[in-house]
């Protein structure tokens, strides 16, 4: 998996200030970037901004809101300057995301109200990306950034978004800047960055499309495993997840987590839902572990928390579990978390927990 990190900040920040630089010789404050309602300034100073900021998150370890400093520009900077700031900016975010530790998340507001370092990496390449995009159309000089790079900002920001025929094709259309064919015009967007539902001991930590896909090739999925790990459960959860990416009809809130012990940071099982709600408001649950994290109350612990966030949605009444008969820890693991059996068989069991 080619994760979101140090170094595609660095490689965006270069394919930006390769571009521009051609056309610095112009007054930036006079043209207009794209459809935006900013001049080519105005854009750069908004992305050297957008940059730092990110990197202040991260370095300050921001709990409940932004770091409270502002980007100044010296007076009588040129564009030139300007574009030296973006450059400088990106450096230091590249930097902050190379040396924060995995388990690190700072604020952000959308949508759960943090981000880790993914996703703050993610931000910084969307907005270089994007806002070079929007100041190249207004100065007409060309821009296309890599393929790669643009399916990465997807696959890590836009889970809700189906691949389209190009990467920077679907980027523009997500974010309102072109078209798709067969597609409505997008008006208003936002990208998401991942879910994480904190237990006692442990986080939920959702799992993105780009992840979803290197655990199904049998790849780590960027996290640390214990022995054992993921185990089969997890891959084959991460296949239907990516499935449903690719068919348009993923809800990431409603998707798969990675169970991450926060003593040590490394992941020891998987748990999520099989869809959205349906239109009763009823929602199938699965979950797994590792065998060597078994027998600890890990899955207990997390379903109880997966639960709770659930039922506190308008849109969720009650969790659904089917586990084979024979399985007698697993049936316990849902019984001690509230669930009661509404139907048997010889090869399965049925249960169901109501929200209170």
């Amino acid at each position: 998996m080619r994760t979101l990190g140090g170094d595609q900040v660095a490689e965006a920040v270069a394919g930006s200030v390769a571009a521009l630089r051609a056309a610095t010789d112009r007054d930036w404050s006079e043209v207009k970037a794209g459809r935006l309602e900013w001049s080519v300034r105005e854009t750069a100073v908004h992305l050297a901004g957008a940059l730092i900021a990110y990197a202040g998150q991260l370095a300050g370890r921001a709990e409940t809101a932004y770091v409270p400093f502002e980007l100044t520009l010296e007076e009588g900077a040129d564009d030139a300057g300007v574009l030296h700031v973006v450059q400088t900016t990106g450096a230091l975010l590249a930097v902050t995301v190379r040396s924060t530790p995995r388990e690190v998340r700072a604020f952000h507001p959308y949508p759960s109200q943090r981000a880790d370092r993914t996703g703050f990496a993610g931000m910084g390449v969307a907005e270089l990306l994007l806002h070079t995009h929007d100041m190249a159309e207004g100065l007409g000089i060309p821009y296309r950034p890599a393929e790669e790079l643009a399916e990465s900002v997807l696959t890590h920001l836009f889970p809700h978004v189906q691949p389209g025929p190009t990467p920077w094709q679907t980027l523009l259309w997500a974010t309102g800047r072109g078209e798709l064919p067969g597609r409505a015009p997008v008006t208003g967007w936002r990208w998401y960055n991942n879910l994480v539902i904190p237990a006692e001991r442990l986080d939920l930590v959702g799992i993105r499309p780009a992840e979803a896909r290197d655990l199904r090739l049998g790849g780590d999925g960027g996290f640390e495993w214990i022995e054992g790990g993921p185990y089969e459960g997890t891959r084959d959860a991460a296949g239907f997840l990516l499935k449903a990416y690719e068919g348009g009809v993923h809800r990431p809130e409603f998707g798969v987590f990675a169970l991450v012990r926060r003593e040590d940071g490394r992941a020891i099982g998987g748990m999520g839902f099989h869809s959205a709600p349906d239109e009763d408001g009823r929602v199938e649950i699965g979950y797994d572990l590792t065998e060597a994290a078994r027998g600890n109350g890990y899955a207990t612990e997390a379903l109880r928390a997966l639960a709770g966030w659930a039922f506190a949605r308008d849109d969720v009444r009650s969790l659904f579990a089917t586990i084979e008969a024979a399985n007698a820890p697993s049936q316990a693991v849902v019984t001690r978390a509230g669930f009661a059996r509404v139907s048997a068989d010889e090869n399965e069991a049925a249960f169901e927990l109501r929200a209170p």
